[in-house]
């Protein structure tokens, strides 16, 4: 029996929390997105996070579209993100909009201009900025602080009635100029946006900030738990400021560390830079690091789930190695994968004693961890496709493949010894000659010849053809946000390579999106949705070596 897993410190609250009677025993969390963009690896570890805690302690988990800023934001966006969360196995309990909200945010900071809590600003963007000190030095208080009640709510519906251009006015929350975390010192909560908003159209033309909304649409839900990344946990104050000034249920954040990894970028502005600049092919493409590239790569969500699961719950910043998704990818399609024989380089190789124009039968396993997988049949002729670094004209010793005089087993069929080959006016093989062993097939060999090695084929009197797209690691060095100068410059040219006509079995052909595949001794496979009934594609998964788990054997 494997060892129980201990609590991470969220639970370890949660747990207080429950035991203390805190918030009626309730468990309720929330997953925030703002539709600006897909939804990427480290919102899955947040996913996984708010929906398993809510599904552990038997309690409730919303999903909230902070939608307060309409200029970025699009109805393309919701729908791939809840898209994304039910195909990595989750659901909402409740479904909410940050614009459901706006009326009683627009009430709550009418409550706290007339209890002289937060004024309208005139003042610029720029000179806001000028006035705000910095961390040795206390900011000054803006000239139009102390407008009186009546001014500042006459200010703010004339705000709201569109009598103003952006920039022109902002509401700010008034608390102090000289607190020591910056984000206190009279923090903007409103400001003008003549923008159609993609659900509320040109009702509104003020917008909350985020900071404002957050903490308020938490409370409005009654969510118990609000889990926020490090990088919110100097927001916090005003989080809680809000919260308290109006008197609301009191929601609480906490916050964990985000997921980094190498290798790529995990910035939602710098992914619309790649999308927009044509460095890749949407924000599905393959080597993204998106949910749904991901998805269209053949990850499963069993394994992006056991990998937020492996990297756990942390307070301290670290960069995970993507070696590490990819070994939680390669452990769950190694278990689901259905075999396939796929030639990604072919050369022909002839039998010059079996039949010419005979067929035969054979049968394959679909997957030998899967004791219920069953067996297809392949078909098998004097004819067929190798791999083309299958064979050697100068093998070297402990070649294991073929080179004249050389023996090897063609999976699931025979063993065959290389007797000749033929060259191109250009000196390349073009093709080889083997005789094969009748006796020697799989299942019944009963030729008492012993091989080392073994290859994978396919008929080519019955072969399929496809586009196969191979991928690489999307940057060349491991941190390109951390790097010098533009982090495009970094871009790894060779993450893509197409090879344009491969053969496969005919099993393939019937082959859906949905579908895993492992390629014998290639890789994972897994449908491109480029694919067509005459244009069969395939995109690489993952490769069979797992480098990742042999680091840490090293280690």
């Amino acid at each position: 029996m494997s060892e129980e897993r201990s609590l991470n410190f969220i639970e370890e609250i949660i747990e207080k929390d429950l035991e203390a009677g805190t918030h009626e025993g309730r468990v309720h969390t929330r997953f925030p997105p703002e539709p600006n963009g897909y939804l990427h690896i480290g919102h899955a570890k947040s996913i996984c996070l708010n929906f398993g805690l809510a599904k552990k302690y038997n309690g409730k988990c919303n999903l909230r579209f902070d939608d307060t800023n309409p200029v970025t934001e699009d109805t393309e966006y919701v729908e791939s993100i809840m898209n994304d969360v039910r195909w990595l196995g989750f659901d909402w309990d409740e479904l909410h909009y940050t614009s459901d909200y706006f009326d009683q945010l627009h009430d709550f900071a009418v409550d706290l201009i007339k209890k002289g809590l937060a004024y309208v600003d005139d003042s610029t963007s720029e000179e806001i900025a000028a006035t705000k000190g910095n961390i040795d030095r206390p900011g000054t208080n803006s000239p139009f602080r102390d407008r009186t009640v009546a001014e500042n709510l006459q200010l703010f519906t004339e705000m709201r009635e569109g009598k103003y251009a952006d920039g022109e006015k902002v509401l700010r929350a008034k608390i102090d100029m000289a607190h020591p975390n910056m984000l206190l010192r009279d923090p903007i909560i409103y400001r003008i946006k003549h923008a159609h908003h993609h659900r509320t159209g040109d009702k509104w033309c003020i917008y909350p900030m985020y900071d404002f909304a957050h903490g308020q649409s938490d409370s409005i839900e009654k969510i118990t738990h609000s889990i926020c990344t490090l990088e919110f946990i100097h927001h916090r104050p005003l989080y809680d400021w809000c919260i308290d000034k109006l008197g609301i249920f009191p929601s609480h954040q906490y916050e964990f560390a985000r997921l980094n990894l190498n290798y790529t970028v995990m910035s939602k502005r710098k992914l619309l830079q790649l999308v927009n600049e044509k460095q890749v092919n949407g924000w599905n493409d393959p080597r993204m690091p998106t949910i749904s590239g991901m998805r269209r790569r053949g990850y499963t969500p069993e394994s992006i789930r056991k990998f937020a699961e492996t990297i756990g719950v942390a307070k301290r910043e670290n960069l995970i190695d993507i070696g590490l998704l990819e070994f939680c990818v390669r452990e769950h399609l190694n278990k689901v994968a259905l075999r396939r024989m796929a030639v990604l380089d072919p050369i022909k190789l002839i039998i010059t004693n079996y039949p010419e124009g005979q067929t035969e039968t054979l049968s394959a396993e679909n997957n030998p961890e899967d004791e219920n997988g069953g067996h297809r049949p392949i078909s098998f002729s004097n004819t067929l496709w190798i791999e083309r670094d299958d064979f050697m004209e100068n093998p070297p010793a402990k070649y294991f493949r073929l080179g004249v005089g050389l023996k090897s087993r063609l999976k699931h069929a025979y063993i065959v010894e290389c007797t000749g080959f033929k060259k191109d006016e250009n000196g390349n093989v073009t093709e080889i000659y083997c005789t094969y062993f009748p006796e020697s097939k799989s299942g019944s060999d009963t030729s008492g010849i012993k091989v080392k090695g073994t290859m994978h084929w396919v008929d080519a009197n019955t072969a399929e053809t496809a586009e196969i797209r191979l991928y690489d690691r999307l940057f060349k060095v491991e941190n390109p946000a951390t790097e010098e100068g533009d982090f495009k410059d970094y871009i790894n040219t060779d993450s893509l390579s197409t090879i344009s006509k491969a053969y496969i079995e005919p099993a393939l052909k019937d082959a859906t999106l949905a579908d895993r595949f492992q390629f014998l001794r290639i890789g994972y496979f897994a449908l491109d949705t480029d694919s067509t009934a005459d244009h069969i594609v395939f995109n690489k998964t993952v490769g069979l070596k797992d480098s990742w788990s042999k680091e840490q054997k090293k280690g």
